[in-house]
């Protein structure tokens, strides 16, 4: 794991690009404290800062083969590169170190551009090929580890993250009102495009060829389902099934303990980082450390589920507590490495965890993720359900009873008439044959936070549809699948690289130089996954049944049959009250919000007040307020507080 930068365009002298490169290596720094290295070759340079964990010796980086012809920068892990390197040796390919990197060169030589097409892996790399004088750029498939890029007159830069692009002096900070409007809509941009103005990601699953004065994207892989009529017709055994999920599970896990340095694993007290570190521990050659977060309020809470896995499985435990007011306090540091605003202060306390793993001398754990988008874990697939059910008689009274059943952790909502559970659930119920039906009472929660939004940035804005562009962008095949396959792409697609592995995944485990691992993310799960019938996932409202029916032997019974508690942290309580930080007061006043120029000051101080006055928030109060603060803090680390200066309107909608 680690940070890579470099660029290709106009030749400079050699000591000029050097000092280019590392200061954008220098600005990766949290990413690899281990190690930094440049190499220039005429026209283009890359860079790289190392968090050592296979090789500890050789790997460093930029990495050349033995002719000094090709280049590597590499971000990430490829976990079968035993095997990859028994086969390329076998055919004659010579290896001068024992890194997963120069199995990446080798077979690049060996395969070119269709290298990619056998790495299981999370990767982000850049390899220069002098002979043909092009670069290749590369992200893994789920869009684990990130990749930006963007073109100046004469130069097209890349980087693993944005402030690197920021710190070639050669990039103007500019936001991006699209992108902000797709954040504020859909939690995440919509790929490649970024918050920031010019500057773009690499979709997951996608490689980008650049030559001076070209350009070329392309797509490797992408995720399918089969077609309604293909999954009903599936007739295949559940048991067998159930063995071959465990079977995929137990090596995806197994190749994810390959390292140098010890490996640890996450836990939460839910399924999913319960079966990731019981695998682990059926094959880990010590006994397993195990880390977890705990908070005071039992809201949030799941330590007694934590207390019941460490014994079940005998791991060595170690968890850190987070209060409100260290969320609070942290949020600035977050939103300085997520590098966007966000709706929720989920990703802090995982900041402060990966802080404590590496404290304690670990750099690479194994997690859960992943999981709940591939076998159908989330609420929302149960609350989809549910919806279209009730769509087929709308007036009925007993229906919306059901929607209690998907939340017995709100018990605010247990407490709801039926009319109110019709009201908040069954928005669009006239919608089933939208493509974003199973979504639309969750973009529409999130879409009010932008009632918030500046007069100026409306204008800018000019009337775009952020879910127009969204069902723009799905599949064609997309409206062949059954409604649950459209649910979990849109999760897996969009959520999940967007906000789930890359604000409370790679940013805040990678600012203190620590690795996340996802057997579930394994790209063979996957596609397993996807090919396994909805009604074996979601199963009535069963939320994940085949997983769990894979893996009843092994974990205790009250893990196992769990109904799923999203992980959540408290919001606007970190901000408000007793210890508020005082940066909250500063960055909503009306100067800081007016000068910002993203949100509307009067409504901000409204939203504050109400805050500030205490008693229990609304979803839609909660992502607000946080949006908002985390909106302020960008602004004012990436545009010294002026966001909308000089920001044009886009044409009408």
């Amino acid at each position: 794991m680690c940070g890579v930068a470099g660029f290709i365009g106009s030749n400079c002298d050699h000591r000029t690009a050097e000092a280019l490169v590392e200061r954008m290596v220098s600005a990766l720094g949290h990413r690899g404290p281990d190690g930094a290295g440049v190499h220039v070759d005429g026209s283009a340079a890359l860079g790289h800062t190392r968090l050592s964990i296979i090789d500890l010796a050789g790997g460093h980086q930029p990495l050349l083969d033995e002719s000094g012809e090709f280049a590597i920068s590499f971000n990430g892990e490829i976990f079968n590169y035993v095997e990859l390197r028994d086969e390329l040796a076998a055919k004659g390919a010579r290896f001068r170190t024992r890194s997963d990197t120069e199995v990446i060169l080798e077979l690049y030589k060996a395969k070119g551009e269709a290298c990619v097409e056998d790495l299981v892996g999370d990767f982000a790399f850049a390899i220069w090929d002098r002979r043909r004088r092009k670069l290749i750029l590369a992200r893994d498939r789920m869009g684990v580890r990130p990749l930006y890029w963007t073109k100046t007159r004469d130069r097209l830069y890349f980087a693993s993250e944005v402030k690197a692009l920021l710190a070639t002096g050669e990039i103007e900070a500019r936001p991006d009102p699209i992108g902000l409007d797709q954040v504020f809509t859909l939690w995440s941009t919509i790929a490649p495009r970024t918050v920031f103005h010019n500057i773009q990601q690499l979709p997951p699953g996608h490689m980008m060829i650049a030559t001076p004065g070209r350009v070329d994207i392309r797509r490797y892989w992408r995720l399918s389902f089969p077609t309604a009529a293909e999954d009903a017709r599936c007739d295949a055994d559940e048991t067998a099934i159930a063995e071959e999920l465990r079977r995929l599970l137990a090596d995806a896990t197994r190749i994810r303990l390959r390292s140098d340095v010890p490996v640890g694993a996450y836990l939460s007290g839910g399924l999913d980082s319960s079966i990731i570190a019981a695998l682990a521990s059926d094959v880990a050659a010590e006994r397993l450390k195990t880390f977890s977060v705990t908070f005071e309020s039992g809201e949030f809470d799941e330590s007694a589920y934590q207390a019941q896995m460490v014994e079940a499985l005998g791991t060595a435990h170690a968890s850190v507590a987070c209060r409100a007011t260290e969320i609070g306090a942290m949020f600035p540091d977050v939103v300085r490495h997520v590098e966007q605003p966000i709706l929720r202060t989920a990703p802090a306390p995982l900041y402060l965890l990966s802080d404590f793993v590496r404290q304690r001398g670990y750099k690479v754990v194994l997690t859960g993720e992943g999981a709940d988008e591939v076998f159908a874990g989330y609420d929302i697939f149960k609350e989809a359900k549910v919806r279209a059910f009730c769509a087929r008689q709308p007036h009925s009274a007993w229906r919306p009873r059901l929607f209690r059943k998907l939340y017995p952790y709100l018990p605010a909502l247990q407490a709801q008439s039926p009319a109110y559970l019709q009201a908040f659930f069954g928005m669009a119920l006239d919608q089933t044959g939208d493509p974003l039906f199973s979504h639309l009472p969750r973009f529409d929660t999130t879409a009010k936070a932008k009632a918030f939004f500046s007069g100026d940035l409306k204008a800018a804005l000019n009337g775009y549809d952020a879910l127009a562009e969204l069902r723009a962008d799905l599949p064609a095949e997309f409206t062949s699948w059954t409604p649950l396959a459209q649910a979990q792409y849109l999760e897996t697609v969009y959520l999940l690289p967007g906000y789930i592995l890359s604000a409370q995944g790679d940013r805040v485990a990678m600012a203190h130089g620590v690795e996340g691992r996802f057997p579930f993310l394994d790209h063979r799960v996957v596609e397993f996954g996807a090919r396994i019938p909805s009604r074996l996932k979601l199963k009535s409202l069963r939320e994940k049944h085949i997983l769990r029916e894979s893996m009843a032997s092994r974990l205790p019974a009250a893990i196992g049959n769990r109904p799923k508690q999203p992980y959540r942290a408290p919001d606007s309580a970190s901000f408000f009250g007793e210890g508020a930080p005082a940066y909250v007061a500063e960055r909503l006043s009306h100067a800081a919000v007016a000068s910002a120029g993203l949100f509307d000051a009067a409504k901000v101080a409204m939203l504050a007040r109400k805050c500030a006055a205490g008693g229990a928030l609304g979803f839609r109060d909660n992502m607000a307020v946080v949006g908002v603060i985390s909106g302020q803090i960008w602004t004012d680390q990436f545009f010294a507080g002026k966001a909308l200066q000089a920001v044009p309107a886009l044409p009408a909608a």
